[in-house]
């Protein structure tokens, strides 16, 4: 049975730095090469990054990034690297170029384009059209294809199959979120064992503004059996020996030896497979536990956020409370302690405790910490807001100047040395409008924007669980995790005060927000008729805010911002 061996290569492409992104390629092709793989297989869109958006509306870069592509092609030898770019003809379309021996063999171009959740690839691009290309790599017929096309049962991969492939190489952007994986495995495994041909899925690695793509590349067998799965948000190349299945004849002739299916024109790129004496260990990398999983995009969309956009330091309001606890950590950890500066705020409302976690958890994270007390300035706005407010009793906004004075502090200091300001913000609050505009949500990137209450306790244990097991100081006091929320913005103030229990909110938020359901559907669901009234009418009248709240990491299947776009002025109720 002949044997190709093929490098799945996992990179971080960085939307727009096609000569970074080039070099990414060609170091890991380098790699390829070196440990005598037949084909490199890299993601969808490698040299521009994904999504590119309105760059592509850019002839320049349109056109640069196709010379990008002919400098990676001439830098080619025997192995043939297979990469996502853009083409152009009378359109745009989202294509993978196989190169080999110094230029571009052929071209595939993506026929199947999602427009759906953060998709918008119909704005931008054309699908391909005609009869795809096989291409000859170590003597076996593989077919390409990008994402999508992999996810329709009668696509292009099931053509490609019929046509006569012995090898299905999927090209990737695909983002991640909770239990992403085994929805994508369980696709996978069907499309391999329906076109009785192995199959090699390799996906993006890395964080783009709201995005972070999870990698986890795998190899299947022609029966859908996994042979190799990269890690989870990983750089680097899975090299994995996959025997191939001669099954050319099979399908295109029936019992009776008629042909079935016409067999798709071959592009010869190399007759026949190196000599490999052995074969490579195929790596099983196991799945992610949960929390673990959420955690490690949390840091990786932060470092990536950061890094991508020129900050080494983020600045963060620590509040001695559950959710700026979760961003620091996931701050240290994604840009190294050294580098997390976190500043308490205190005004006449904060307790003692609070105070006091928020010292233990800087202690034990090794951060940064300092106080800046808002009375002075908070006294300030008082006095210069009394006569306008003579006679009017105090509210709500006696406590949100609280907010945007710290607000402004955070930006003083971003200002002043170039710190990225966190915001520390869950979905739980910005979904019912718990926020305040130019205060809590100030800042620059909103590490926790798509998790919820609930999940950030359950993040926060996992941090400290995993501390203790590496021997370490679990980083949360235990103070943090059972104390009741309060913004702290007046006497005796709990969260459940103004929200319902999250233990309560948070299941009617998601079937709200994440599963499109009306308050009319949750009601006939089930749930009390007042709770969903006074949840559903939170969420609609904080559109306004969520609009103007700083991106954040994506790790639902919804999310505030790309995922969910309705109107802010708006009466419907359903």
């Amino acid at each position: 049975m002949p044997r190709l061996r093929v490098a799945a290569c996992q990179v971080n492409s960085v939307v727009g730095d096609l000569d970074g992104n080039v070099q990414r390629i060609l170091t890991a092709l380098e790699a390829a090469e070196g440990d005598g793989c037949d084909m490199a297989v890299f993601p969808e869109l490698a040299v521009t990054g994904y999504p590119p958006e309105d760059l592509l509306l850019k002839p320049a870069f349109v056109a640069d990034n196709r010379a990008a592509l002919a400098k990676l092609a001439a830098r080619t030898g025997r192995c043939a690297a297979v990469v996502g770019f853009v083409d152009a003809g009378r359109d745009l379309y989202n294509a993978a170029a196989v190169c080999a021996g110094g230029e571009v063999m052929g071209v595939y171009r993506k026929r199947i384009l999602p427009n759906y959740s953060v998709f918008d690839e119909q704005r931008y691009f054309a699908s391909g059209a005609g009869a795809p290309q096989l291409f000859v790599i170590g003597g076996t017929r593989v077919g390409v294809s990008i994402c999508e096309d992999s996810w329709a049962p009668d696509g292009p991969i099931a053509e490609q199959s019929a046509g006569g492939a012995e090898l299905i190489v999927n090209l990737n952007a695909s983002p991640y979120y909770a239990g992403r994986l085994a929805e994508r495995e369980r696709m996978l495994a069907t499309r391999a064992a329906d076109a009785s041909c192995a199959l090699v899925y390799v996906n993006l690695v890395g964080g783009q503004d709201e995005l972070v793509f999870d990698g986890a590349s795998l190899v299947l067998d022609a029966d859908g059996r996994i042979l190799a799965r990269a890690p989870q948000f990983w750089v680097g190349t899975l090299v994995t020996d996959i025997d191939i299945r001669p099954v050319f004849r099979k399908r295109l002739l029936d019992p009776r030896g008629r042909a079935t299916a016409p067999a798709l024109p071959e592009v010869l790129v190399s007759a026949e497979p190196r000599a490999n004496e052995r074969a490579t260990p195929a790596l099983l990398a196991p799945p992610m536990a949960p929390a673990e999983e959420v955690y490690a995009a949390l840091v990786l969309g932060t470092r990536d956020y950061a890094h991508k956009n020129g900050f080494s330091d983020a600045v963060i309001g620590l509040s001695g409370g559950v959710d700026s606890s979760l961003v620091a950590v996931v701050a240290a950890d994604a840009l190294g302690p050294s580098h997390v500066h976190g500043v308490c705020m205190p005004s006449r409302f904060s307790s003692a405790g609070s105070l006091s976690d928020a010292a233990l958890l800087a202690e034990a994270l090794g951060i940064d910490l300092r106080t800046i007390a808002i009375e002075p300035a908070h006294v300030a706005y008082l006095d210069m807001l009394a006569p306008s407010f003579a006679g009017v009793a105090e509210d709500l906004t006696e406590e949100n100047l609280q907010a945007r004075v710290r607000g402004t502090t955070l930006m003083a200091l971003s200002n002043k040395f170039g710190w990225l300001v966190l915001a520390t913000g869950n979905k739980s609050e910005m979904a019912a409008g718990f926020s305040t505009l130019y205060g809590d949500l100030a800042g620059g990137f909103a590490v926790i924007k798509d998790v919820s209450k609930q999940l950030v306790y359950e993040l926060c244990r996992y941090r400290n669980a995993r501390a203790v097991a590496d021997g370490q100081t679990a980083p949360i006091p235990p103070d943090v995790l059972t104390k009741p929320p309060s913004a702290e913005l007046r006497p005796g103030q709990r969260d459940d005060q103004s929200l319902p229990p999250y233990e309560e909110l948070d299941p009617v938020l998601e079937a709200y927000v994440e599963g499109d359901a009306t308050a009319g559907d949750l009601v006939a669901g089930g749930y009390d008729p007042d709770l969903v009234r006074r949840v559903a009418a939170l969420v609609d009248r904080a559109e306004y805010k969520r609009r103007q709240a700083p991106p954040g990491v994506r790790v639902t299947p919804k999310a505030f911002g790309k995922d969910r776009r309705l109107p802010i002025t708006n009466r419907y109720v359903g």
